[in-house]
């Protein structure tokens, strides 16, 4: 199984945002784009020249492929599943929502999405009564999420989004999906579309 192993801080000063993809690190001091708020390199705290439409557009993929965790071969698949729908931008947003690993950690199991994958992988989350132990399983409207006999603490800080009810006993249920609005996240998905309509 491939998976992403650079230097996750980079990204996040690459992008010029916050990207929340260390999980409590981002919000303490130690986070680095506190720290340094300019792209890394040697280069990085000079002053850039003006980004073209293309550069834009790479961009705003490149920031949605790691806020999500997900390698090009599967986003680019993930592109050509939303293409077929009428509003291809909302649906691709959709599909990285509906991930398993994504409903883990909006649901407050899991500090960011990369443990919440980890979760995932090893056997602790449980999907409509059964154990699944991969992270980019596609949920359906009021499939049911659970922990499996574990002690992970819910995080009760995190917000969850209007399409997820967490119960008391840890058990998440999915809801329609059917806004723009209900997505909280800061991508682009225009300029994704127009990225991979050239």
């Amino acid at each position: 199984m491939a998976r992403e192993t650079a230097a996750q801080c980079r990204k996040c000063r690459r992008a010029g945002e916050k990207l929340f993809l260390k999980g409590e690190r981002c919000y303490g001091p130690k986070c680095a784009f506190s720290r340094r708020a300019y792209a890394p390199g040697m280069h990085g705290a000079m002053r850039r020249r003006r980004q073209s439409d293309y550069g834009a557009q790479l961009r705003e993929k490149q920031k949605a492929k790691a806020i999500y965790g997900v390698l090009e071969k599967q986003f680019r698949r993930y592109v050509e599943l939303a293409d077929k729908a009428q509003n291809t931008g909302f649906e691709l947003l959709r599909i990285l929502e509906l991930r398993l690993d994504n409903i883990v950690y909006r649901s407050g199991l899991a500090t960011s999405r990369a443990a919440a994958r980890q979760l995932v992988n090893h056997g602790h989350i449980k999907l409509n009564g059964k154990l699944a132990s991969i992270p980019s399983i596609m949920c359906k409207e009021g499939d049911k999420v659970e922990l499996h006999q574990t002690k992970v603490e819910r995080d009760d800080q995190t917000i969850q989004p209007g399409w997820i009810t967490v119960s008391d006993k840890n058990e998440v249920t999915v809801k329609l999906l059917e806004k723009r609005d209900d997505i909280d996240t800061t991508i682009n998905e225009q300029l994704i579309v127009e990225f991979y309509s050239r």
